[in-house]
């Protein structure tokens, strides 16, 4: 697999509760309410149960004294309490109007018999005021805690109903000083810096622009491709200017009623107002600022509705308010016409993809809090690193941090993060996918048909490193990097790198006299530049016509050329295809004993450096391409 390197945003939770999940929880409260009630119940009961003193017939308790079985007679009123020789106690009940002795003299029992037996006699109590007043309290308290519960259960689902028009962003405060962010956190981008300082002196001293009769742009649109630093650079400015930041993303304000986002932002735009001056950042707002379409059947109603809502409140600004909308997204030929008009997102900033001076400065950002061994040179990771967004370095940092405490050390080295820049690009190595000793044959011989092709053509970039090595869903790659930065890419180039792509290809063919799936991809890559030489750029014979375009279409859409002209794109990408082809297979050829002998060390060590790759080239008469050479 032939690797042509090319030139984070974390989300706050908004702590937000889904209305299903409420009303989930409502269930599980009337459940566990229900527990609850049946636990006390069985519990009272049971405790009654035990507490309970038997009560017998006075006959059988006037039995019980004439046969001696009782020691003491405790009465109090009405009730006759007895404590048995066996130290159970008997409880029974005597008449209302005769003493203990007439009833039990009624019985034969006598005075005698009685003897022996105390007899205590108690003034009978009435209940205390915590007594009587107990028993009803506790029932009324139990069951008002009860319904309240459950009440608060009811309450919380009707409440996130109707929240669903209520705003769901993020704000961080400019007193907030763990999130606060300003230009120094942000590496690069000195041109869009520059162009943002703008807004952050009017959000200071907006009199001094007011005075003058100048207006600052309403609303900022940020672009670029992913991970080169919007979001950062949007709370950067609310750093600067110190004021409120409002943060969400564009597919907040939808739900699944129609209506519910056009509210959301009106609920958005009264809360940042309140705040003036203040921030709104709209991430990825491509969601809902696609063009409206004319299609009749309601698809899309509430997506038109909230980016209608948008542009209204946009409008509506008073010039006494100190409120800035920006937004971010990586797709702006999707936008509606009408947010990009003057007096709305008439502010455009792009955001590039970092050059090597730009990565250097975004790496020292990210090893402020990493410690770094002495061998480390973040100028050669920023040299090998041409392509890579701001996201990507940091992910290759951290990935080198995880790489030095894996393997227990305490600062991270260089070699971490030379491993850790593959790693970003294709995926950690698979070393459990173990090749067979004809699989990794050819697979040697793939890549070292890339390499040599590579470095027999002027115009590709020199090889850094070969392997066979397993990573993500390549089983080997090839890496090569360009020696300077650039942003044009020539005719010659394309071609050179259409046919490097193909070396793999001629190479497993020529060595083994068959192809596997291998090339797969390499074919796909080749395939779609020599596609877009044609239909984009104008490097065909087809002459300098635009055939294509970026902006995403309607599935039934017509194209934009003839059927004629199909057949000559088609034709004219087979014969781009062809030529290179043949170029490949020329050089395979040519030198086929430096392709076995780069392949035989590839089966040996599997891994080859760009120094021990180019000492090959130099055994073999060729040489290395070098910075000097490149115009």
């Amino acid at each position: 697999m032939a690797i042509k390197q090319k030139g984070n945003r974390t989300k706050q939770p908004t702590g937000k509760i889904s209305l299903g999940k409420k009303i989930g929880g409502f269930s599980q409260q009337i459940v566990v309410a229900l527990v609850i009630f049946m636990a006390l119940t069985w519990g009272y009961s049971f405790f009654e149960q035990k507490k309970a003193t038997p009560t017998i017939p006075l006959s059988e308790f006037a039995s019980l004294v004439l046969q001696k079985q009782i020691t003491s007679i405790s009465i109090e009123g009405d009730n006759v309490t007895a404590i048995k020789i066996d130290k159970t106690t008997v409880k029974s009940m005597k008449e209302s109007n005769s003493s203990v002795l007439e009833t039990l003299r009624s019985y034969g029992v006598s005075t005698s018999t009685l003897a022996s037996t105390t007899v205590t006699v108690r003034s009978e109590r009435g209940l205390s005021f915590w007594g009587s007043i107990i028993p009803i309290i506790l029932p009324i308290l139990f069951l008002a805690f009860m319904i309240w519960w459950l009440a608060r259960g009811i309450k919380g689902a009707n409440m996130q109903a109707l929240s669903f028009g209520q705003s769901r962003a993020k704000i961080i405060y400019p007193d907030d000083t763990k999130e606060r962010v300003t230009f120094k956190d942000v590496a690069g981008a000195k041109e869009a810096k520059e162009e943002l300082a703008e807004i952050v002196e009017f959000l200071r001293n907006p009199k001094k622009f007011i005075d003058i009769g100048a207006q600052i742009p309403k609303g900022v649109l940020l672009m670029g491709a992913p991970g080169t630093g919007k979001t950062l650079l949007a709370r950067a400015v609310a750093g600067e200017a110190g004021v409120p930041f409002f943060h969400l993303s564009g597919s907040e304000f939808e739900e699944m009623f129609v209506g519910v986002g056009a509210s959301r932002v009106r609920d958005l735009f009264d809360m940042a107002k309140k705040s003036s001056p203040a921030i709104i950042f709209i991430d990825e707002i491509d969601a809902v600022g696609r063009a409206r379409s004319t299609n009749i059947g309601g698809q899309g109603e509430g997506r038109e509705q909230t980016l209608n809502q948008i542009l209204v409140e946009m409008d509506g600004f008073e010039q006494s308010i100190n409120l800035i909308v920006m937004a971010a997204t990586n797709r702006p030929d999707v936008l509606d016409p009408a947010l990009l008009r003057p007096g709305r997102f008439d502010r455009r900033v792009t955001l590039d993809l970092p050059d090597r001076s730009e990565r250097e400065a975004i790496l020292q950002v990210h090893v402020k809090v990493k410690p770094l061994a002495e061998d480390v040179n973040l100028k050669v990771i920023a040299e090998r690193t041409p392509g890579f967004s701001g996201a990507d370095l940091y992910s290759l940092m951290n990935e080198g941090a995880i790489l030095a405490a894996r393997e227990e050390r305490k600062s991270v080295a260089q070699f971490d993060l030379i491993r850790s820049i593959e790693k970003v690009m294709l995926g950690p190595e698979r070393k459990s996918h173990v090749l067979t000793p004809h699989e990794k044959k050819i697979t040697a011989y793939h890549e070292a048909g890339h390499a040599l092709v590579a470095s027999c053509l002027p115009d590709a970039d020199p090889v850094h490193k070969i392997s066979i090595i397993a990573r993500g869903h390549a089983g080997g790659y090839t890496l090569k990097l360009p020696l300077d930065e650039r942003r044009l890419m020539s005719r010659a180039t394309f071609l050179d790198d259409i046919a490097m792509s193909l070396g793999g290809y001629v190479a497993e063919k020529e060595i083994f006299g068959d192809i596997t799936t291998g090339p797969s991809n390499d074919l796909q890559v080749a395939t779609g530049m020599a596609r877009k030489m044609v239909t984009k750029y104008g490097m065909s014979t087809l002459g300098p016509v635009a055939l294509s375009d970026e902006i995403e279409r309607n599935f039934f859409a017509q194209k934009e050329y003839s059927e004629m002209y199909g057949e000559k794109i088609d034709d004219e990408v087979k014969r781009i295809m062809e030529e290179a082809l043949g170029r490949a297979r020329k050089i395979i050829i040519d030198r086929r004993d430096v392709l076995v002998v780069i392949a035989e060390e590839l089966m040996r060590v599997e891994n080859i450096e760009r120094e021990e790759f180019e000492t090959i080239l130099i055994a073999h008469g060729i040489t290395p391409k070098r910075k000097e050479e490149v115009v």
